[in-house]
């Protein structure tokens, strides 16, 4: 048996990274702020960077160090990591303004309260790291086990560091399972150079070791520094010969715990059990820990030995050698020693000071039911979920059932959970739930709610039109049952359906007469309700019947109706009366959005804020539906958030900071599984102006829309098309692309494929089909006066007329933030016109501000355009770059690792092995790689990368 020589590590191979945080030491000793993010797989050393800035702040007498990692027992409860940081603060708590000192005091279990604003706390947290004079570095290790909320608040808090003598440095997991911080600046920590890799195993290794077996080590490894220490810790020769005993497919992290399992096997029994407890105890509360010990019979010293192996450190905190000892430590219990455990925890936790965890600590120490812990799980959900803390709320409800002896009360608790987990996002989660809740008796609500969730959840994972007539059998069982729930799954099934476009009519019209009868029977009930001396304003009818009032008369005599009764009913009326009937209460559905949980809906309000023609106000909600998402921790609302805030800003013309929406839209479906059907990516690939490129994402949108039978997919793609070949000049193409876009009026996204058939018809000389598509734009814009309609009936005005003023008129009212893409294309436009007028001097200056304008955007085809244009009036032109990502330098450090594997043969498959993902996340990759170079397929990849 080989030795191993743990004597004088260093940190090999960090220099940079030491270096940069060498910088952030310094900047903040300077008064400045700073943020950073320390990324990389499992072992590549966050951690020992995070102890290396740690160290050297320590040695600085006038910096404060505050620490907290996520911790994967306790990242369902709602604010640990948050108390954990805080807690040395927390005597300095009253330099805060009385608001913020309350948020805090409730969000860290210090008082009950109304739940905190997570503005107001974020600002509080802010406050408290930079209230004294001290600079203060901030630890957060673990960003993958964070509790949901504290994640936010911390990052949020990083975001909003300016003037501040404040540093957070995060070590965080790659891939990273949730999007919060990837806006901030990072270090990618991968793994050692070969020759620096080779050093480290040899410094470890006192034995001889057959070259081909260092060479198998050091290529399997891949550089990982914890895997090159630990994977031969007490292994002979010949087990690395064979692939570290055995495990050599398993992957790195879990071989890496294993190598961490093997030495705490190896530890005396009460070491153990002393370990066990420190993994179950996350807080690192070094008294809790010895109350705990006590209650087990354990004296201090048992965890000795653990120490001695340098597996623990026991000082003024609890502190793991490397966060995977605490998952083996807790994985390597079995289930009467982890109850066992607990139950200790649970006595020595304070259950007025910390209620939530001592309930969580009684909930697994407990094997069988128990009505009275239950109970207090119940209780524990309620204070998560009302602090945002969706994914505790349901970790609270799932172990109430489990404990629960009425099989009743049982399913119900098992419904709320599911329904909470769905919100979370957690949608893989959600049919195991319900089925469980099925096998005993359920109540008739909830399993009208079974059925209502089980349809929500197929939609949300696929957009498929199939799941609109299961979302209207849930509504009408509801009808009776639960008349607002009812009423929100009327809206649904009637989303559903416009979601499938020109395929889902008779599933609209079904959805949307259910509704109107089911609103009908209510305003009956409510009439009758009321009594005779509401008869009289009753008589109007309810939002839902007909007639033009569609006021319900109890609701109006109170608040009025709801922003959902009023979406409801513009949504109903569309269908059944016609846009124009419709538009007037859509848009006071719109000035009804008032409330933050409104925004759950933003999937249907923002095609309506189009439907109306209000860009501007698409873009603020969009924007408030993201920060919502991230501040409740709603991930099922955060990628139809991220997609809709990404298409405002294509429209405002940022293109980059909308393709960084994307990526992150594209974790955060990687995270919950579900779907977003959204255009921007195609229309962004469209005006980037690589044909094939584009063409190849569009033609794959469209052969997905004819495999689900998505006619509004299907109108998406056909639409990219014809801005594509717009932009090109192939104006023939774009008016055959645009006419087959515009063969169905889609809510809220038909007058885009009209202003493109106006624009083609005219270039391409069919003077009837411009005609034709002027009018149907006329008739759209007409109804609803904002700058876009005023603009874009004007610029078909201008277009089809030969009209100077109507041009005129569009610029000036498209140019707009909000609209600043179609802006720029009311100049281009403007200035062809000017140049076939033989007004060149005019003609330039427009088509110069275009060109300038889509090449700092990227917008590839229509700066090619413009410039032709301008070579034609005889305009000197200075060709400059465009700002697209067609180098290997504008890829992200994810596409750049998975171009440079491809180039090298590797499949999708191996590539998606050798960086945890999926193969069809890898192909998905490689698409927007394809796209970004502006080439087709795998063979032009070596020659696109140089």
């Amino acid at each position: 048996m080989m030795l191993v020589n743990t004597a004088g590590r260093e940190l090999r191979g960090r220099q940079r990274e030491q270096h940069e945080l060498d910088r952030v030491l310094r900047e903040v000793r300077d008064g400045r702020s700073r943020a950073l993010v320390l990324r990389g797989e499992a072992g590549t050393g966050k951690t020992a960077l995070l102890k290396y800035l740690d160290g050297e702040a320590e040695r600085d007498g006038d910096v404060r160090v505050l620490r907290t990692a996520g911790v994967e027992s306790e990242s369902e409860i709602a604010y640990s990591a948050l108390q954990r940081l805080c807690a040395p603060l927390i005597g300095e708590l009253d330099r805060l303004p009385e608001p913020q000192r309350a948020a805090l005091r409730v969000a860290v279990g210090l008082s009950v309260g109304e739940t905190p604003e997570l503005l107001v706390l974020g600002m509080a947290t802010l406050g408290l790291l930079s209230a004294h004079g001290r600079p203060v570095v901030a630890l957060v290790d673990d960003v993958q086990w964070l509790d949901r909320l504290s994640g936010l608040i911390l990052a949020f808090v990083a975001r909003r560091l300016t003037t501040e003598p404040v540093a957070l440095v995060f070590g965080a997991r790659d891939p990273a399972p949730e999007p919060i911080l990837t806006d901030l600046p990072e270090i990618k920590v991968g793994g050692l150079s070969e020759t620096e890799a080779g050093a480290l195993l040899d410094s470890v290794l006192t034995g001889p070791v057959d070259a081909r077996v260092r060479d198998r080590i050091l290529a399997e490894t891949r550089g990982n520094p914890l895997a090159l220490l630990e994977l031969t810790r007490g292994l002979s020769a010949a087990e690395l010969a064979f692939g570290f005993g055995g495990g050599g497919a398993a992957p790195l992290e879990g071989r890496v715990e294993a190598g961490f399992r093997r030495r705490i096997v190896a530890l005396p029994a009460a070491a153990r059990m002393a370990l066990v407890t420190a993994a179950v105890e996350p807080v690192g509360d070094v008294l809790l820990l010895r109350r705990a010990l006590d209650r087990l019979g354990l004296s201090p010293e048992a965890v000795a030995p653990a120490e001695i192996d340098g597996l623990v450190e026991i000082g003024t905190a609890v502190r793991f050698a490397h966060p995977l000892v605490r998952s083996a430590a807790w994985r390597s219990a079995d289930a009467a020693a982890l109850r066992e455990v607990h139950r200790a925890l649970a006595e020595a936790t304070d259950g007025d000071r910390d209620p939530d965890r001592r309930a969580w600590h009684r909930a697994h120490a407990t094997a069988g039911p128990d009505q009275e812990v239950a109970a207090e799980l119940e209780r524990s959900a309620g204070r998560a979920l009302a602090r945002g803390g969706r994914s505790a709320a349901a970790a609270f409800l799932e172990r109430a059932a489990e404990l629960t002896r009425d099989q009743r009360r049982r399913g119900g608790l098992l419904v709320d959970a599911a329904v909470t987990r769905a919100h979370a996002g957690s949608y893989a989660q959600v049919p195991d739930l319900l089925a469980a809740a099925e096998i005993g008796p359920l109540s008739d609500l909830d399993r009208a709610r079974v059925e209502r969730l089980r349809a929500q959840v197929a939609f949300a994972v696929t957009h498929g039109r199939e799941s609109g007539p299961a979302l209207l059998a849930a509504a009408i069982r509801l009808r009776d049952l639960d008349p607002v729930a009812a009423r929100d799954t009327f809206l649904s099934a009637i989303g559903a359906a416009l979601y499938a476009g020109r395929r889902g009519l008779d599933d609209l019209r079904r959805a949307a007469r259910a509704a109107r009868d089911a609103g009908d029977a209510r305003a009956a009930r409510d009439a009758h309700d009321a009594g005779a001396a509401r008869d009289a304003r009753a008589g109007a009818g309810d939002l839902l019947g007909a007639g033009s009032a569609r006021l319900d008369a109890i609701r109006a005599e109170l608040d009025g109706p709801s922003f959902r009764d009023l979406l409801l009913a513009g949504l109903t009326a569309w269908v059944l009366d016609g846009r124009e009937e419709a538009l007037p209460l859509l848009a006071r559905a719109l000035d009804a959005m008032t409330e933050p949980d409104d925004l759950s809906l933003i999937w249907l309000a923002s095609p309506v804020a189009h439907e109306l023609h209000r860009m501007d106000l698409a873009h603020r909600m969009s924007e408030r539906a993201v920060a919502f998402a991230r501040d409740t921790g709603a991930l099922s609302l955060l990628p139809t958030a991220l997609a809709l805030q990404a298409r405002s800003l294509m429209d405002a013309g940022r293109f980059a900071d909308a393709e960084r929406l994307l990526d992150e839209l594209e974790a955060a479906v990687r995270h919950t599984g579900g779907a977003v059907t959204q255009p921007t990516g195609l229309v962004l690939a469209a005006y980037r102006g690589h044909e094939r490129a584009a063409l190849d994402l569009i033609e794959a949108q469209l052969r997905d829309a004819d495999a689900g039978d998505d006619g509004r997919r299907h109108t998406m793609a056909t639409y990219a098309k014809a801005v594509l070949y717009n932009g090109l000049g192939d104006h023939r193409a774009a008016l055959a692309a645009a006419r087959e876009s515009a063969g169905h009026p889609d809510l809220g996204l038909h007058q885009w494929p009209l202003a493109e058939l106006v624009e083609a018809a005219v270039h391409a000389g069919d003077q009837a089909a411009a005609a034709s598509a002027r009018a149907a734009l006329r008739e759209r814009t007409a109804a609803v006066d904002t700058p876009w309609s005023r603009g874009m009936r004007a610029l078909a005005d201008g277009l089809t007329d030969g009209d100077e003023q109507s041009f005129r008129v569009a610029v000036e009212e498209l140019s707009e933030p909000a609209t600043a893409l179609e802006g720029h294309r009311a100049r281009l436009l403007f200035g062809e016109w000017l140049r076939r007028a033989g007004r060149r001097a005019e003609a330039r200056r427009h088509l110069r501000t275009a060109y300038e304008a889509f090449t700092a955007m990227g917008a590839a085809g229509f700066a090619e355009r413009a410039c032709r244009e301008l070579a034609a009036c005889g305009g000197a032109t200075i060709v400059r770059k465009v700002a697209d990502p067609r180098t290997a330098e504008n890829l992200t450090p994810q596409e750049s690792a998975i171009a440079g594997q491809a180039v090298r043969g590797r499949t999708n498959v191996e590539i998606a092995g050798s960086l945890f993902l999926s193969p069809r996340t890898v192909e998905w990759h490689l698409r927007k790689i394809y796209a970004k170079l502006g080439i087709a397929s795998r063979r032009e990849l070596t020659s696109a990368l140089g």
